[in-house]
């Protein structure tokens, strides 16, 4: 069993390593020449600029490996969810300090978003008011 929601990586991501890292959990685990062979053709890296990627990806705990003869294969050790978490909350420390609604403000009003995604962004809003109260409570 994989161990991506346990991981806590150590550092954020390059927008690079982000792309590395949406192939990997878009498609399962990779060896590098699959990881070369699935990027966008807008991205033009040689191989080994990928190799260099996923050597770093694993150093900051991003990646697992596992050997397979002369062979690496390549799986992410941190969820997509967890790791977007992390750099979101990045974000708002380096943009906004504690003042998150600002932000939050923008992409609400920037974004294209469903009545479905309306609906559940209130369901959101509305948990977290109830945990803000209990907690205010005692």
């Amino acid at each position: 069993m994989s161990k991506a929601s346990r991981k806590e990586p150590s550092q954020s991501l390059s927008g690079a390593e982000w792309e590395v890292m949406k192939i990997l959990w878009d498609h399962g685990p990779q060896a590098a020449r699959d990881v070369y062979a699935a990027l966008p053709d807008d991205v033009s890296w040689a191989c080994k600029t990928v190799k260099t990627l996923l050597s770093r990806l694993v150093a900051k705990g991003a990646l697992d490996y596992e050997q397979i003869g002369n062979s690496y294969l390549y799986r992410p050790a941190v969820a997509r969810e967890q790791m977007t978490r992390k750099e979101m909350s990045g974000l708002f420390n380096r943009v906004m300090g504690a003042a998150i609604s600002p932000v939050l403000a923008h992409f609400i009003e920037e974004a294209d978003l469903s009545d479905e995604e309306i609906r559940q962004l209130k369901q959101q809003l509305d948990a977290k008011r109830g945990k803000t109260r209990k907690g205010k409570k005692r």
